[in-house]
């Protein structure tokens, strides 16, 4: 097996980065539903950037652009 170049290191980073990025969505919307986490208590930036991801994930799944498993 070859060792990855840069570029090749630096997409797969990228790619689990992405994917990983979903799982702590996810997590974070468990953990606000079971009433563990108060959106509230998650600083404003944070706040800020997950609303917005879940307002262009609904968006781009009302037009049928993106399925449930696919990464934005």
């Amino acid at each position: 097996m070859t060792k990855p170049d840069s570029h090749e290191a630096e997409a797969l980073f990228t790619k689990l980065d992405i994917e990983f990025i979903r799982v702590l969505e996810d997590v974070i919307d468990v953990l606000i539903a079971n009433g563990t986490l108060r959106m509230t208590d998650l600083p404003i930036e944070a706040q800020r950037k997950l609303n917005e991801r879940k307002k262009n994930r609904a968006r781009l799944s009302d037009l049928n652009l993106l399925d449930d498993d696919e990464i934005i």
